[in-house]
């Protein structure tokens, strides 16, 4: 082929990118990674989703439409990365980096072959790579017999590092100076999309003015009210805030890749008696919740114990989701350490670095009083003889009431 139309090429350009992470740190992600491999008979790997490339080179790619992975051996780690992103993989990626081109439509398949000579057994993620993706690859790679990866790599992302500790730490007061600038932006007549831009713009200066270098994507806050707080994840709308409402301040800074978050619930100026009733039976799941997170303790029971508060008030029915969950590399389009969720159907038992939610919900819905979504959210990090709470936004009826006399 004409050199001008190459399938892949190393495209070193720049110098390597500033991370929050050590050498050490990385290395030591991708040789855990490397003895889960080595124990199952795995020659290489191919990772292809956000969360484990992320995880594993420091790189966080944007999709749109064309394929991404990593080839982890014994010996490296290369991510494979398109063209259009230039040499911005190779940055941001603790090992090299192979770009791949448009010339021909299975460019990407050719990156794979190319960097996996000799395998026998390739280790992909089950849980992510799609039919056709898995149809693609087998025809790309005969004789290789693919087998899952994804559950080890998930347990290895549970246990959090001490650096990955320190930047959920940042994260988590970021997000608090988020949540400040959303209480300030509350008033009547205010919409929720006013209030949602300035929570996310004071998370996103306060990252760009924290690390000496970061990609600044993805942070956003969700701001709900009314009948628009009924769900987690409802998006921000154009709604009028009124007196009298109830709201939900959700706040998410992105860095390098983690999430963390601060969710409250608030009224703007005054609460009904119905609904303050309500809020402070969800400030003492809450409570207990917090104390019941600590090493040791069993998602399934932490949940089954919080299910009795909600049933001595007859609120059960109320509930929408699990009690809380995993923290690290994810976002609301990628990751979710499925192992670390406080719900009835999860055995797993809390360990020191594990670092979850305590996030009770009940949604009652319009036309019953106290209707809305009450929720509130802190973020934990499992030491060896209890939890540590690094959340520092208040919460409940003495702090949340906001935007009086706006």
């Amino acid at each position: 082929m004409n050199d001008d139309l190459a399938r892949t090429m190393r495209w070193h350009n720049g110098e390597k990118a500033w991370s929050p992470f050590s050498p050490a740190e990385m290395d030591g992600r991708q040789a855990a990674m490397r003895a889960v491999m080595a124990r199952r008979d795995i020659d290489a790997a191919l990772f292809t989703s956000y969360h484990n490339i992320c995880y594993l080179t420091g790189f966080l790619y944007c999709q749109f439409g064309r394929r991404y992975g990593l080839v982890l051996d014994q010996r490296q780690a290369t991510t494979i990365a398109a063209a259009i992103d230039g040499g911005q993989p190779w940055r941001r990626s603790h090992g090299d980096a192979l770009t791949y081109t448009d010339w021909q439509r299975d460019n990407y398949f050719h990156a794979v072959r190319q960097l996996t000579p000799g395998v026998r057994r390739l280790g992909i993620e089950f849980d992510h790579v799609t039919l056709e993706t898995l149809a693609m690859l087998e025809a790309a790679l005969p004789g290789v017999e693919l087998v899952d990866i994804a559950n080890e790599a998930m347990r290895l992302r549970t246990i959090k590092s001490g650096e990955e500790q320190a930047l959920i730490r940042e994260g988590t007061r970021i997000c608090d100076i988020g949540g400040a600038a959303v209480v300030q932006a509350v008033a009547a007549g205010v919409p929720e999309h006013e209030v949602a831009l300035a929570g996310t713009q004071a998370m996103v200066r306060e990252i760009a003015a924290s690390f000496p270098f970061a990609e600044l994507m993805d942070s956003w806050t969700w701001f709900q009210s009314g009948p628009n707080t009924d769900g987690a994840h409802n998006p921000v709308t154009n709604r009028i805030v009124q007196p009298g409402d109830i709201l939900s301040l959700n706040c998410f800074p992105m860095i390098f890749g983690y999430y963390t978050a601060l969710e409250r619930t608030l009224f703007c100026d005054f609460v009904p008696d119905a609904h303050l009733r309500l809020w402070e039976i969800n400030c003492e799941v809450h409570r207990r919740g917090l104390e019941l997170i600590r090493p040791g303790a069993r998602c399934r029971d932490i949940a089954a114990e919080l299910n009795e508060i909600y049933r001595s008030h007859d609120l059960l029915r109320f509930r929408s989701f699990g009690y809380g969950h995993s923290f690290g590399v994810l976002s609301h389009y990628y990751g979710r350490e499925a192992a670390v969720e406080l719900r009835e159907d999860i055995d797993t038992v809390l360990e020191p670095g594990m670092v979850v939610s305590m996030e009770p919900m009940i949604m009652v819905p319009e036309g019953l009083p106290g209707a809305g979504g009450y929720r509130e959210h802190d973020i934990l990090i499992v030491q060896e003889d209890g939890a540590e709470n690094i959340t520092g936004f208040p919460f409940g009826p003495e702090h949340n009431i906001v935007g009086k006399g706006g």
